[in-house]
């Protein structure tokens, strides 16, 4: 049943400053989530509503006031984010480090103390549609999911890494767990009694599973590192580095009392005008990109595409001809509609 993006984003808006939320952080929150949805990331799009609607209420999402700054070296800063909407923060650092990175080539903010951010998707094409590359990270300190190559016992989140890279036609828009999967999959498809399509799981003795049960069973299973059983110390080695651009830049993690579902967000965007100039960077980046494309398909009908392009293709679709959301997202803010006197959006026609 589609939504027109409008009715929706107006939805989860009136949600948002219903809780309590000012009107731009509001605002800031329900773009981000609706992008997700649009992208085709539907567990860090509108299903995450709720949930935030239900830290919001217990007050361990932050609702007013603004990040500490705790360093400021022009290129590099820190803040600390007081659990604050993750998804307004990084729009903010996303602002700052953009007219810092036009003066200087390149700004990097740090947030210790973020909640949640949602799809690291959902901010990329706002940088490369200014002609900027931006590379965007986050660990949750709060919770281990993840097992160190070679262990049973879970240390890390799934860290995902992602990348905006302008193109001089369609960007290259990637966004990737450093783990097999993720928590937000994972949790889905066990309460739906559903599998994975893969051994992206392991037991707690072990043993590969496609089966998301495992996580929630004694001895508790973890996600696989990146590349699985067989080459996971790749993925276990990027997670690493996730922790360290994070936890270890902004002084804050792992070492330190947990705080509740979260974030620890490194940014960084880098103007190419600085180096050898746009027009030289797009064109490195087109010739890739199309040779990619140019590439004899593996399989036949299905053409080589690059990160993102059907992401974009489907938003396209989607703000055109409505948004198709995930069954179970309408019926989990039902609750919160009803409770805050908020009307439903109608599905589009």
């Amino acid at each position: 049943m589609p939504y027109s993006s409008t009715a929706l984003l107006h939805y989860a808006n009136q949600l948002l400053t219903a809780a309590g939320l000012t009107q731009d952080k509001a605002r800031a929150v329900a773009e981000v989530l609706l992008e997700g949805d649009l992208l085709g990331h539907n567990t860090h799009g509108l299903g995450l509503l709720g949930p935030y609607l239900a830290e919001l209420e217990s007050g361990a999402m932050t609702k007013d006031g603004e990040p500490t700054v705790l360093a400021d070296f022009d290129a590099a800063v820190t803040w600390d984010g007081r659990r604050l909407p993750g998804p307004w923060l990084v729009l903010k650092a996303m602002a700052l480090a953009t007219e810092r990175a036009a003066r200087l080539g390149t700004c990097t903010v740090v947030i210790r103390r973020s909640h949640h951010i949602a799809s690291l998707a959902a901010f990329l094409k706002r940088a490369t549609d200014q002609g900027l590359l931006m590379v965007l990270t986050c660990s949750d300190p709060n919770g281990e999911s993840v097992a160190p190559f070679g262990g049973l016992d879970a240390v890390f989140t799934p860290n995902p890494i992602s990348a905006g890279i302008p193109t001089s036609t369609l960007p290259v828009l990637m966004d990737v767990s450093t783990s097999a999967t993720t928590n937000g999959l994972t949790n889905r498809l066990h309460k739906e009694g559903r599998q994975l399509p893969a051994a992206w799981v392991m037991d707690g003795h072990g043993q590969p599973s496609a089966d998301p049960a495992v996580l929630f069973q004694e001895p508790k299973g973890t996600i696989l590192p990146l590349g699985g059983i067989d080459s996971g110390h790749k993925g276990y080695g990027l997670t690493l580095l996730v922790e360290a651009l994070t936890g270890g830049l902004a002084g804050h993690g792992r070492a330190d009392p947990k705080e509740g579902w979260g974030a620890t967000v490194f940014l960084q965007i880098i103007d190419p005008r600085a180096f050898a100039g746009l027009d030289a960077f797009t064109r490195q980046t087109d010739t890739v990109t199309d040779r990619c494309r140019a590439s004899r398909p593996a399989q036949a009908g299905k053409p080589v595409r690059t990160p993102g392009e059907n992401g974009l293709r489907l938003s396209e679709q989607q703000l055109r001809d409505g948004v198709d959301l995930y069954p179970s997202i309408m019926p989990s803010l039902a609750p919160w509609a009803r409770k805050y006197g908020v009307a439903e959006p109608e599905a589009a026609p």
